[in-house]
């Protein structure tokens, strides 16, 4: 499904968190989202997904608005949350079983699907929670999300806390997705690098707005060739930096961006 944003405004009291952002998502796409912390980036899925409405201005997803369609669009949207918790005595598969009544699907057969496709592994799926790691977790939080085939999936700093092989294995596991579905994954990340790896489009916010957006290829820059040979692109970094301003320490800490 497409996804549209156009001149959207919200606040909190004095706090100006969107001020007349506009992006446009295409349908099929992998779209990362990059912006400083406070760029706006929790409110706009908030947004998205109708757990909140814009002040000004109009979000589309599929063609239909999201402040008007409400529990059509959230059984087409999935969202992970950088944080999210399981009751520990529940096994993964009683925790998607409860997901899956939720949402009034039948857990047969959609809760192995969705097992298998995260990687969690059937004893792993039938053991409780609370002896679970982080990487465990993040693989039963994308299992619930894809219980119901949605046409949307937010994944909002999935690999957070990930050690490097579990960061790789969740890299995998979204390469898949996006290559055997049709769903829009959109991709929030603060390290710049998987966002370059995983995503076709980025837009980067900052203080409520789109201030670059384009396929990946585009905003990376052109390679250059020295005399010895050598190869470089300017690459995400230095465009994400140029697009939020300020000193390169200043844009460093508030990115969280790994040198």
């Amino acid at each position: 499904m497409e996804i549209n944003a156009t001149n959207v405004r919200k606040t909190y009291g004095d706090v100006t968190a969107l001020d007349g952002l506009s992006v446009s998502i295409p349908d099929g796409s992998t779209f990362g989202i990059l912006g400083t912390n406070g760029a706006g980036k929790t409110t706009l899925f908030k947004l998205l997904i109708g757990h909140d409405r814009p002040d000004e201005g109009t979000i589309t997803v599929g063609g239909e608005s999201v402040t008007d369609a409400g529990r059509r669009i959230r059984e087409h949207v999935s969202y992970l949350p950088e944080h999210i918790g399981f009751p520990a005595s529940l096994t993964g598969r009683e925790v998607l079983a409860f997901h899956a009544r939720v949402r009034g699907l039948s857990a047969d057969g959609r809760t192995a699907d969705a097992i298998d496709r995260v990687g969690l592994s059937p004893e792993a799926a039938d053991r409780p929670v609370s002896g679970y790691s982080n990487g465990m977790k993040r693989r039963l939080g994308l299992a619930a999300v894809l219980l119901a085939e949605p046409s949307v999936l937010i994944l909002d700093e999935p690999t957070a806390g990930l050690d490097p092989r579990g960061v790789t294995e969740f890299h995998q596991i979204v390469e898949r997705i996006g290559a055997e579905t049709e769903a829009t994954i959109v991709f929030c990340s603060h390290v710049l690098s998987e966002v370059e790896r995983l995503c076709d489009q980025i837009a980067i916010l900052h203080e409520g707005t789109v201030r670059a957006s384009g396929p990946v290829a585009e905003l990376v820059g052109d390679s250059v060739e020295f005399d010895d040979g050598t190869i470089e692109r300017s690459g995400l970094d230095a465009a994400f930096h140029e697009a939020v301003g300020g000193s390169p320490d200043e844009r460093n800490e508030l990115a969280e961006v790994p040198s």
